[in-house]
């Protein structure tokens, strides 16, 4: 029953654990390893204008709107004393910007940070309304009609029929007929809205979307318009140059349709222009983004919401586990013996600041001197605590000797010797001795090898840069830890040293 109970304890602990980190990697994507970086695109548009005397400003902008897949990870509005209002209706976003006077030349900047995300798609699903057929101008409705049966004969559906309507269009040597027709189109509309008012005539429903090239250093006059038809289905895209299906693999959605558009009251020499950079950012920065966005409050409550500070503090002492950890395997398993259980870890979180060899020598150096003195303390025959507190004494004596010898001798490594736990220091001494004058100077030397073996193999896992970052980035893999400690924990079989000891006796 209790090994049932163990085992139950272990699944969850365990099932806790992965799940959460798996969690937090697969949905809100942080990173598995310290380098992992995000490309990001800084997005920007930029309005300048010049303003007119005594008139008041209004200035309408439409923004990105839930752009499919990507994710708007940080929006900026910059616009000196401008009053900012943002609509938003099902289709689209717009940025009104307003003042009541100003003068000379005004710039205002959007800026947004996009992060592809695979996983975000967007697809308006929603049925249209058939357009009703257009009162085409009396001159026009013979050649529009005309254009429309020839398109009709030489296709099969909707889309079919779009795309031969736009490759008449936009023939290099269009019938005579259609000549006239598209100069009244680019005098009047632009060519997205001139396909969309034909196909009108055949009652397809149609609309315009926008949007840019994501280009590294590009720049842009204005948004690059598409057309998209529904085939009483689903909405389907279409390049109004060419009539090809499809959308670019770096083109990312601005608005959909044309009811908002740019537009400034009370300005002149008008100039919008859009450009696009690429940066890169950390994962962990873009998980945090992602995770505000859809409104998981994991990542406020983890320890990257603290002080930087204290974040570095937290980032040795979730490594402590870890070398508790060493510690079992070494004694549970090896069978290598130690001076206390959490003296080797101590020591090696201080080997940490010292550096390995230097930290060694130093700790040899201290203990050795300590045993010398604690052999002078025990012929004076003190009680246990007034012993263990001169033995204390004289290790802060040491250690303040050793870091003035250190400095004088130009050895400033020396000096970390104060970030020796000195009660630790103080115990291992005791310890050591008395295990001399019972079992003996080779058990005593024995076990301090044994000591600092196990803070040598801890110190080497508790510095690797892979777990550092997985323990502080998924602190619920204590939990895995946790686990482990428990199922060596019942093990009570024979450790690796006994069988090498009694490897004869196994022979026969």
């Amino acid at each position: 029953m209790r090994q049932l109970h163990l085992l139950l304890l272990v699944i969850i602990l365990c099932a806790a654990g992965l799940g959460l980190a798996i969690y937090k990697v697969t949905t809100l994507g942080l990173p598995l390893t310290t380098s992992e970086k995000a490309e990001v695109w800084n997005v920007e548009a930029r309005i300048s204008f010049r303003a007119k005397p005594e008139t008041s400003i209004k200035v309408s902008l439409p923004l990105l709107f839930n752009p499919s897949g990507y994710t708007i990870l940080d929006e900026d509005f910059v616009a000196a004393n401008y009053g900012l209002a943002i609509e938003q209706d099902d289709n689209a976003r717009t940025a009104l910007w307003a003042k009541r006077r100003a003068e000379g030349k005004q710039l205002l900047f959007y800026r947004a940070i996009l992060y592809k995300d695979t996983e975000k798609t967007i697809d308006s699903v929603k049925a249209p309304i058939y357009p009703p057929i257009p009162e085409y101008p009396e001159n026009f409705r013979p050649i529009i009609q005309g254009l429309l049966d020839k398109a009709r004969q030489q296709s099969a559906d909707t889309v079919s029929f779009a795309q031969q309507v736009i490759k008449q269009l936009n023939a290099a040597s269009p019938a005579p007929e259609l000549k006239l027709l598209l100069e009244h189109i680019h005098h009047s509309r632009n060519l997205a809205k001139g396909i969309n008012w034909i196909l009108a005539g055949a009652r397809i429903p149609t609309r315009i979307i926008q949007g840019l090239r994501l280009e590294d250093g590009k720049l842009y006059s204005e948004l690059e318009s598409w057309t998209q038809v529904y085939d009483g289905k689903q909405w389907r895209t279409l390049n109004i140059k060419n009539g090809k299906e499809g959308l670019p693999s770096n083109f990312i959605l601005w608005q959909i349709g044309d009811q908002k558009t740019f537009s400034v009251d009370g300005g002149s020499e008008v100039s919008l222009q859009f450009s696009v950079a690429k940066t890169l950012r950390e994962l962990v920065d873009i998980a945090e983004s992602r995770a505000a966005l859809k409104g998981s409050h994991l990542m406020e409550f983890s320890l990257y919401s603290l002080p930087v500070q204290s974040q570095n503090v937290y980032k040795i002492l979730l490594m402590v586990p870890l070398g508790a950890f060493v510690v079992v395997l070494m004694r549970n398993l090896i069978g290598i013996k130690t001076f206390g259980t959490f003296m080797p870890v101590l020591i090696a979180l201080a080997l940490r600041e010292t550096e390995l060899a230097w930290g060694l020598l130093l700790f040899c150096l201290i203990v050795g001197l300590g045993l010398l003195l604690r052999a002078y303390v025990d012929r004076l025959k003190l009680l246990l605590i007034p012993r263990l507190a001169s033995v204390l004494t004289m290790v802060v004596l040491l250690m303040a000797s050793i870091s003035v010898i250190m400095h004088k001798l130009g050895l400033e490594m020396g000096l970390s010797v104060a970030l020796f736990p000195m009660v630790i220091m103080t115990m291992t001494i005791e310890r050591m001795s008395l295990t001399w004058d019972e079992a003996g100077p080779a058990e005593a030397f024995k076990q301090g090898a044994g000591s600092l073996l196990v803070a040598t193999i801890g110190y080497l896992v508790m510095n690797i840069d892979a777990l550092q970052h997985l323990l502080f980035v998924f602190p619920e893999l204590l939990l895995v830890v946790l686990a482990a400690i428990l199922l060596f924990g019942r093990y009570s079989g024979y450790r690796l040293t006994e069988l090498w000891r009694f490897r004869a006796l196994a022979k026969r």
